[in-house]
């Protein structure tokens, strides 16, 4: 991309990318197969291009939210088996059948009208089952009295024409930073494995560690892991640090230009609703990234960006396109490059600042902040 296009973009380091994925197959066991999540674009990250590095890496499985996401992926030839995680409306059975995909079974109507779309194709739909051990989502709930009755539904579904029951899952609420109930629910799922095989019904790949469980939970990898943040190089939380042996890299470093830069005097108020009134003469540069580009207006007056090598802070409200920063002191010029987080400045902290996580933070990069992709050789490409 040509210099005076970029006002604000995301670099997509595909090595870093290609470092997590790395370490953490090496935390699996020989024959867990990896599923890398790309839901959400990826995480912000750009659904596409990642997914097409994971299948180049080996990854043998992909997932996505929703119908939509898994087409875009087909669609831009991406061959690997993809499991929706979501909702996708009954009456969309063909679609699924049609690009190849892997759907969320969670309840029995939903697995009825695939079943009789499968039939009515002459094809067989493969299906993944989601089990609630704790969660209170999506699936079966399958704790304590209700095991008994999950039993039931799941081997009636398993039982459907035109369905292909592979793998069965289930999804830890809190295994960040609880252990005992990340313990129970994982014993819920295996008295409901155990129910199951007991009734004949088994299933090819068993799947319930997120990032949390795979840096943290060995136990639990069972057949398929399924990393989504860690995959980006981003810990879910800071007990998981150190945890995969090599250290996660993360994959996106947001950047904006500066725009203007001049001398502002004592007493001037910045920015919209003049909150903030400079208390010495000041160098201020005016930077092209705003809330409309993914930066928290919550975070106005508060957040810092690495310019020149400092830590350089916001200072007035953030703009919808635009945001201030108090450079006195600094040979500054339109055209410099700040970074806004990355490798100097980590999403945690601006998460923090904004009072949310750093899974939001990147999600939260808009769609016209373009994403430049870091190859192997150190080419971009967009």
């Amino acid at each position: 991309m040509k210099q005076l296009e970029r006002r604000t973009w995301a670099e997509i380091s595909l090595p870093d990318l290609e470092h997590n994925y790395r370490a953490l197959r090496a935390m699996l066991a020989p024959g867990c197969r990896f599923l890398g999540v790309v839901k959400a674009n990826a995480y912000g990250h750009g659904a596409v291009r990642v997914a097409q590095k994971l299948e180049q890496l080996g990854a043998e499985y992909l997932a996505v939210a929703c119908l939509g996401e898994a087409v875009e992926l087909r669609e831009a030839g991406i061959c690997a088996p993809i499991l929706i995680l979501g909702y996708t409306p009954a009456d969309c059975g063909g679609e699924l059948l049609r690009y190849g995909l892997t759907q969320t079974i969670y309840d029995a109507g939903t697995a009825r009208a695939f079943s009789e779309a499968a039939c009515r194709a002459g094809k067989r739909l493969r299906v993944h089952v989601k089990a609630d051990t704790g969660m209170s989502r999506l699936g079966w709930l399958c704790g304590g009295a209700a095991l008994e009755r999950a039993a039931d539904d799941i081997q009636a579904v398993c039982a459907l024409p035109g369905l292909e029951a592979e793998g069965i899952y289930t999804h830890f609420a809190n295994a960040d930073s609880d252990e005992d109930y990340t313990m129970e629910q994982f014993t819920r799922f295996l008295d409901l494995l155990a129910e199951l095989e007991r009734r004949g019904v088994t299933f090819q790949i068993r799947h319930c560690a997120a990032s949390a469980a795979v840096l943290k939970y060995p136990c639990t990898h069972l057949d398929m892991v399924r990393p989504g943040i860690a995959l980006y190089g981003h810990y879910p939380d800071p007990s998981c640090e150190g945890l995969d042996g090599s250290g996660l890299i993360p994959v996106m470093t947001l950047k904006t230009r500066v725009a203007s830069v001049k001398d502002v005097p004592a007493g001037t108020p910045v920015s919209y609703g003049c909150t903030h009134v400079l208390e010495r003469d000041t160098r201020l540069a005016a930077l092209t990234a705003g809330y409309a580009d993914g930066l928290p207006r919550v975070c106005s007056d508060r957040l810092e960006v690495w310019l020149q090598g400092r830590r350089i802070p916001v200072v007035g409200r953030i703009c919808m396109d635009m945001c201030m920063a108090d450079v006195t002191g600094l040979d500054v010029h339109p055209g410099d490059e700040a970074e806004i987080f990355g490798r100097h400045l980590p999403a945690e902290e601006a998460a923090a600042l904004a009072g949310t996580i750093q899974y939001e933070l990147l999600c939260a990069v808009s769609p016209r902040v373009p994403r430049e992709y870091l190859e192997q050789d150190g080419d971009k490409t967009l």
